[in-house]
């Protein structure tokens, strides 16, 4: 706990076999509280490896996507209490031991959601990022920034933290259940008028950490620019979407 406050990680996993007990190991267990890992229906032992490490594991009988994943995460994170989630994939290409600093930031009041940015310190290449998918990603935020009106250095990090009330107001089932999903919530967070601080995080590319292709990256893309209009369209009620209504659908824990 951080300031009384349940901490709970999320882990959206798919065949993390290889890198699920490195990612574990250095979470700060004595701040957190309860790591639930979320497995989407993986062709290997990620489900084995998670249920040796103690982790509650919740195993989906087929494929719900990246955005199905993370439904699940937060709805179970909700069902057993959490005051704050975190959610890191367990791939280990983000450094786990800055959740105790993310969730810090939320149980101090100041802000409701949390981004470790790779792009913030200026090492994302250094870490390996692909050059195309950094070139994509400074060329996207900029993109977002001016069509949202928000400040962020990177909206398409998978390391975020979230209160409870961002978790149980945002219209989630709403959003899509592929990649997307993170930056639909990150422009209903804007939408919604909940405080986004950023902090720098190391990352690691390598063999065995997750990355989607090429040809995801760009419907992906695609995806990003069409949330953009949709906020916008929405804010100047040239039309009206779900995933931008009060009275859209919420996560039930």
């Amino acid at each position: 706990m951080i300031l009384s406050k349940k901490i709970v990680v999320v882990m959206p996993a798919y065949n993390a076999e290889k890198t699920l007990r490195q990612t574990f190991a250095e979470l700060p267990h004595e701040y957190v509280d309860e790591v639930i890992l979320v497995d989407d229906a993986s062709k290997d032992s990620t489900a084995i490896i998670a249920h040796e490490l103690g982790i509650r594991t919740i195993i989906h009988g087929e494929n719900r996507g990246y955005g199905g994943n993370q439904k699940t995460c937060y709805a179970e994170a909700m069902r057993h209490g959490a005051d704050i989630v975190v959610m890191i994939h367990p791939d280990y290409q983000y450094s786990p031991r800055l959740a105790t600093a993310m969730a810090s930031m939320i149980a101090s009041g100041h802000y409701d959601v949390v981004l470790g940015s790779r792009v913030l310190g200026g090492d994302a290449l250094k870490g390996g990022m692909p050059l195309y998918k950094y070139v994509a990603n400074r060329i996207l935020t900029l993109f977002e920034n001016l069509m949202i009106g928000a400040k962020l250095s990177e909206y398409h990090t998978g390391y975020r933290a979230f209160s409870r009330t961002v978790l149980e107001s945002l219209p989630l089932e709403e959003n899509s259940d592929d990649f997307v999903f993170d930056n639909q919530m990150l422009a209903q967070a804007v939408y919604f008028g909940f405080k986004i601080g950023e902090i720098s995080c190391p990352t690691k590319y390598f063999e065995d950490a997750s990355s989607i292709n090429f040809r995801r990256s760009v419907k992906y893309g695609f995806g990003v620019l069409a949330t953009s209009f949709a906020y916008v369209f929405h804010r100047w009620k040239i039309a009206q979407f779900s995933i931008f209504s009060s009275t859209g659908r919420k996560l039930s824990p």
